[in-house]
């Protein structure tokens, strides 16, 4: 899956956990979400990307969940 797919899937979750009220529960679920609904390649395809390219074209809330919870993610 192409990169800039990854991004733009990640950004409307992002945008859909984003309008909670609790910020912190917000990353939280938003991780929970890409864990369970993306397949292994896509979360290591957007780990990749975010280290690689510090996360540039992500939403902020989606950074910060993907990187408080990265251990989640493998």
């Amino acid at each position: 899956m192409k990169t800039e797919h990854l991004i733009q899937m990640a950004n409307g979750i992002g945008d859909f956990f984003a309008a909670m009220p609790d910020a912190a529960e917000a990353r939280r679920d938003l991780a929970l979400h890409i864990r369970r609904y993306w397949e292994p390649r896509m979360r290591r395809g957007i780990l990749q990307y975010i280290d690689e390219s510090n996360g540039a074209g992500l939403r902020d809330i989606v950074l910060q969940a993907l990187r408080e919870h990265r251990a989640g993610m493998a």
